[in-house]
């Protein structure tokens, strides 16, 4: 018995030893967060209960409430992101099937072209889509020589630009994750449902898509939180009349100096974002969609 407590005992100062070691080895990243993300979102918390006084005040909360602006705001904000997010599902999903068709070697090659807009600025690519989309620019000039229209089409300053700028800088958010759950797929049970009698349209819709859906909401759930956040494109192809949050926030603090006002607009969008990855994690199971388990 004297011998079984002190393995106990020795077991129980090895776990304690092991744990104070992973404390140790974790204790870097866990200051690392704390410095860079716990102590400013709780700072951007406390600036946004302070008044114009000073003092605690629910005054900027109470603005966005009274004033009709900031809930146009949030719509167009959400607004924005749905609609890119549904575009870029539209165009990347049927393109990242075709490339997960291709033989690997040329599926890489390919992929290149997805990847090309990571190693070009953001902002150099929202500027080369203001000078193609304005009224001056090459697609109404080549439009209105091949005659396909008559006059220049606003294209930009407007919300057909913005889109089309975030769906361009967006689609690889959303592509990458889907290719790599469609090339998880084994070729198996596509044969296997063919062996079983199903046509090529009936064995996709029943056996690849539904494989390939984790993969697809973990690239437009991406694709969605990024475009909540977006400054840039919006800023530059919207000319001032798509505002977002993003935008609000800027322009409390350089134009009206009020931190109070653009923290609580900053906190607000990271509750509501919270919300809709509290609500993903329910309905769409983000651990399989993480880890693109079928």
């Amino acid at each position: 018995m004297v011998a079984i407590h002190a393995n106990e005992d020795g077991l129980r100062r090895d776990e304690r030893l092991e744990r104070l070691k992973l404390f140790g080895l974790s204790s870097p990243a866990t200051l690392l967060i704390l410095v860079i993300l716990v102590i400013p979102v709780g700072w951007l918390f406390y600036v946004s209960f302070v008044g114009a006084d000073g003092s605690f005040s629910l005054e900027n909360y109470e603005r966005m409430v009274s004033r009709k602006s900031y809930s146009r705001i949030f719509i167009t904000t959400f607004q924005v992101s749905f609609l890119t997010t549904g575009l870029c599902i539209l165009i990347g999903y049927p393109l990242a099937y075709f490339l997960s068709q291709l033989p690997p070697r040329l599926a890489s090659l390919c992929m290149i072209t997805v990847l090309l807009p990571f190693w070009t600025s953001l902002l150099v690519r929202t500027y080369a889509w203001l000078v193609l989309l304005q009224k001056q620019g090459l697609i109404n000039s080549w439009a209105m020589s091949l005659g396909l229209w008559d006059e220049p089409i606003k294209m930009v300053h407007n919300m057909t630009g913005t889109l089309i700028g975030m769906v361009h800088i967006m689609l690889p958010f959303l592509i990458l994750p889907t290719y790599g759950a469609m090339r998880a797929i084994s070729q198996d049970y596509m044969k296997a449902a063919s062996n079983l009698g199903a046509r090529p349209r009936t064995a996709f819709w029943t056996v690849f898509f539904p494989l390939s859906t984790p993969g697809l909401f973990a690239g437009a759930l991406m694709v969605f939180i990024l475009c909540l956040g977006f400054f840039v494109t919006p800023a530059v192809l919207g000319g001032g009349k798509v505002i977002m949050v993003s935008m609000k926030i800027v322009s409390n603090i350089e134009l009206f100096v009020n931190w109070g006002a653009a923290s609580a607009l900053g906190v607000v969008l990271l509750v509501l974002t919270m919300i809709i990855l509290w609500v993903a994690s329910r309905f769409l199971k983000l651990d399989q969609i993480a880890g693109g388990g079928h």
